[in-house]
């Protein structure tokens, strides 16, 4: 083999090594930069935002939902007769012919002929088939209920890169699962850069938001809600709430708070009226919290229902602090029945000796006041429990008639439910489906946290808390012919290191029908100023929403008049 025909060989071997390398490099190294260039000489890829799922009530109807709207839009240079145009789209567009004329006369590739229309009028200007006019699609939350059930809701907003997202209650917990997965698509536009009139071409299969059915009933929550405006219009005060649930199953019924905001219009609220004060507010819950240390107390074998307090013939003295009853009348020897009934503090401290410190800690892990309930809405807060170590005698006789220690308005009426449901602590739930885009259900099961009591103790404590309303404080709002159960509670509001000598927070709490309850339900109202006490502005309100439901529910009457 000759020089030449070598060194032509080796050239050529170099040469296609080159190609090849290069070949590799452009096609393989750089392959998809060079795909988006060549994208780039004719389209962008969009970022189109699914439809969300819809927040829909126990019977199926939506209360927040996802509403199209369309921007009709125009192309200025593909229309040769603006004039005809114009005349097809005023009457549909409800605009002066001369005004849409004129922006169809404008010397630009894209017009705004209207920034907002319904399916209707998309529908009627489609048929006309007018060239170089076309719609952008929209989705845009909206509330075919109003402002029903918004702190529970929470709203949809824009976050820090102006994209859809959900905040607070159940839109901003379930997020993800409502919004879906975003997709691209590519916009076409020409040589100069200027988008082309055409339909978008898909880049990814479309994911849209799943749904969710809730456990709320729709009659229920608005019954709420509209006893709620009453009574704080009649009692006055800073605030009222109030919600119910299912004992046996833990769904939520109706979680309501008032004042509260419209989330079809958030902008125009402060921060603080979005917030669902039943998940994140903590209260020292008063006398609503003796029948859950009574119970323990009953469950332990400390007490019967007949046990004697032998400490209650006057004020009760402890670690320098004396023990009052809230109307400083005294009864020698009363029984657990009625230390309920009347409510009084000397025979809860009575009990409170009986638990000990090791007790009480029992009491609030049994119910679960010392962990978050787990529920589906966003910013649930736990309870404000000192460590154990901190106690002093003091405490736990005060902790006994609920005071020194605050708890959230859902860790209170979890665990009171459970008294409902046997003794079993459910996990509250507000969603009872997820409905996926295919249409596949994924139900949601009901949760056992754990047993509170036996079914022994819960069925005594149901003898004596319907006692408690039949001859109790409330008795005269009772609802005639049935057997409920429930207590009041009357808390005073701490205030940098003293109670606040004005103000209270007023309760009730109770579950109906008593012997086989259909809701266990809490109401609260802060600071009212015609009534302090929790019998005379809680409990109507209560009562009046009891009533109710017990009628929408068609439950017969059980007796109960004593």
């Amino acid at each position: 083999m000759s020089r030449r025909y070598r060194l032509t060989l080796i050239a050529f071997t170099l040469l296609f090594l080159f190609v090849a390398l290069r070949l590799f490099y452009w096609q393989i190294v750089r392959a998809n930069e060079l795909v988006n260039m060549g994208n780039a000489q004719y389209g962008n890829y969009v970022k189109v935002t699914p439809k969300r799922g819809e927040i829909e009530a126990s019977d199926g109807y939506p209360i927040a939902a996802d509403k199209v709207d369309y921007t009709v839009f125009a192309n200025p240079k593909l229309i040769s007769n603006s004039s005809l145009v114009a005349s097809a789209l005023s009457p549909i567009l409800n605009e002066d012919p001369a005004s849409i004329s004129a922006l169809l006369n404008l010397n630009l590739f894209w017009v705004s002929l209207a920034p907002k229309v319904d399916n209707t009028v998309e529908e009627k200007i489609s048929k006309l088939n007018l060239p170089g006019v076309g719609f952008e699609e929209k989705y845009g939350r909206y509330y075919p209920e109003a402002s029903m059930a918004a702190n529970l809701l929470g709203f949809v907003g824009k976050d820090a890169n102006g994209n859809d997202k959900g905040y607070f209650g159940l839109e901003g917990f379930y997020n993800r699962l409502l919004a879906g997965q975003s997709t691209y698509e590519m916009e076409i536009h020409d040589a100069f850069g200027r988008p082309i009139l055409s339909k978008l071409q898909s880049y990814t299969p479309d994911q849209e938001g799943r749904t969710l059915v809730l456990n709320v009933d729709r009659a229920f929550q608005y019954d709420m809600e509209t006893e709620l405006k009453k009574g704080l219009a009649l009692y006055g005060g800073k605030s009222i709430m109030a919600a119910a649930i299912d004992p046996k199953t833990g769904g939520i019924l109706a979680m309501a708070q008032y004042p509260s905001f419209d989330p079809a219009n958030y902008v125009d609220y402060s921060d603080q009226e979005y917030i669902n004060g039943f998940i994140t507010d903590t209260y020292e819950p008063g006398s609503t919290f003796k029948p859950l240390v009574m119970a323990t107390a009953i469950d332990k074998g400390l007490v019967t229902p007949y046990t004697k307090c032998t400490i209650c013939g006057g004020p009760v003295s402890i670690g320098g602090y004396q023990i009052h009853t809230w109307n400083d009348k005294y009864i020698p020897g009363i029984n657990m029945i009625d230390v309920i009934q009347n409510s009084d503090n000397t025979g809860m401290t009575f009990v409170s000796e009986k638990l000990g410190m090791a007790g009480m800690e029992d009491v609030l892990n049994r119910f679960g006041m010392k962990d978050i309930t787990g529920i589906d809405l966003q910013g649930e807060a736990s309870a404000d429990i000192k460590p154990e170590n901190q106690w002093y005698s003091i405490d736990v006789a005060t902790a006994s008639f609920g005071q020194g220690i605050a708890v959230t308005p859902i860790e209170l009426l979890t665990g009171f439910a459970s008294l409902a449901n046997n003794g079993i602590l459910m996990q509250p739930e507000v969603v009872k489906q997820i409905i996926n885009p295919d249409g596949s259900v994924v139900n949601i099961s009901p949760k056992m946290v754990r047993r509170t009591v036996s079914v022994q103790t819960a069925k005594t404590m149901n003898e004596i808390l319907v006692n408690s309303v039949d001859h109790g404080e409330a008795q005269f709002y009772r609802v005639h012919g049935y057997r409920i159960a429930g207590k009041t509670g009357t808390a005073q509001i701490p205030v940098n290191g003293h109670y606040d000598p004005t103000n209270t927070i007023a309760s009730f709490i109770g579950y109906a029908p008593a012997d086989d309850p259909k809701f266990a339900m809490l109401v609260i109202v802060n600071k009212p100023t015609l009534y302090e006490w929790g019998s005379e502005t809680a409990a109507p309100t209560w009562f009046n929403i009891a009533k109710d439901m017990l009628t929408y529910y068609n439950i017969p009457p059980t007796g109960g008049d004593n």
